[in-house]
């Protein structure tokens, strides 16, 4: 068993949190994550208000677990989403692309976790001041909005630099990479990629059967002349944000040909000219499985695994 401080901070079972992807990170794969254990989280997106709040309702219908809400700062309804959380006693928020130091009084004293996702040591100084409870440390192994360092040299740079607990993300799918975190002193891990392919995920077949049949080097990276860069599975979509980043395309004519194609992948399940958005780990994942399954795996396995590590020890 694995009792760390994140799992008395959020009240969960075993410490692994599943990524506010979105257009994945549903009710249903957050319910369910939760209910195995974990803590699942609803991702909001660039969703209105209305259509977070529908996937508030439908979670709490589904688990009687914790879950949280992933607030992104780019989209254009934060402050929505931040009154919406408040209002629905959401237990833990995490956050991405942005600070969250404005909205830390009002989320604390409505009694509200907040974890933001960081991938720099100066950035988690920063935000430990503000009040956060805990830092999701992710590594530009990650699928999606990446950094530029790795899980494995920024993970314990943080921890050496601030004194609330710390997640690892980015590269994690199974025990070996859970106890890898633990041993770079993180108290929990973060998993996306792993999730979507599970049963409970709604995703359509089609994106999940891409991560399936990724291999190692499947992934790439596109944007990067946006300042926003972002890790795909290559396709169709992918060698054209090649080909127009190396002509020096204008940023706006970049962003136009990205706008919408996440929904593209996920929803419609284009997955040549849509963006499928994974981990360099896709290639490590060979199944499709329930969340149950998947997180009894991890915590089976890296406590066999533990044991096997002593006998190293002489």
């Amino acid at each position: 068993m694995f009792n760390t401080r994140i799992c008395e901070l959020l009240n969960i079972k075993y410490p692994i949190i599943q990524g506010g992807m979105a257009w994945v990170a549903t009710a249903e794969l957050a319910a369910a994550v939760s209910n195995a254990g974990g803590l699942g989280i609803i991702g909001a997106g660039s969703a209105p208000a209305e259509v977070v709040k529908g996937e508030i309702k439908k979670a709490k219908a589904l688990t009687d677990k914790p879950f949280g809400v992933n607030v992104y700062f780019m989209s254009p309804f934060v402050d929505e989403i931040m009154n919406l959380v408040i209002e629905e006693n959401v237990q833990v928020i995490t956050t991405g692309a942005g600070n969250p130091g404005k909205y830390i009084p009002r989320l604390k004293e409505a009694g509200i976790k907040v974890m933001p996702v960081v991938s720099s040591v100066a950035l988690a100084r920063r935000l430990e001041k503000t009040g956060v409870d805990a830092l999701v440390v992710e590594g530009m192994e990650c699928g999606g909005h990446i950094g530029d360092l790795t899980t494995m040299v920024s993970v314990p740079q943080v921890v050496d630099a601030v004194s609330i607990p710390v997640i690892a993300a980015g590269g994690i799918a199974d025990a070996r990479g859970f106890v890898a975190a633990l041993a770079l002193g993180a108290e929990g891990v973060q998993m996306g990629t792993r999730f979507v392919c599970s049963t409970e995920c709604t995703a359509h077949p089609k994106f999940k059967e891409a991560i399936v049949k990724a291999k190692d080097r499947s992934t790439t990276v596109t944007g990067k002349t946006t300042g926003h860069p972002v890790r795909v599975l290559k396709n169709k979509l992918t060698n054209r944000f090649e080909e127009m980043e190396s002509n020096l395309a204008p940023v706006e004519e970049l962003e136009e040909l990205g706008s919408g194609k996440l929904r593209l992948a996920v929803i419609e399940g284009d997955v040549e000219n849509g963006s499928v958005m994974a981990g360099q780990i896709a290639g490590l994942i060979s199944d499709i499985k329930p969340v149950a399954e998947i997180i009894q795996e991890i915590i089976t396995n890296a406590e066999e695994l533990i044991k096997k590590l002593q006998d190293y020890v002489v």
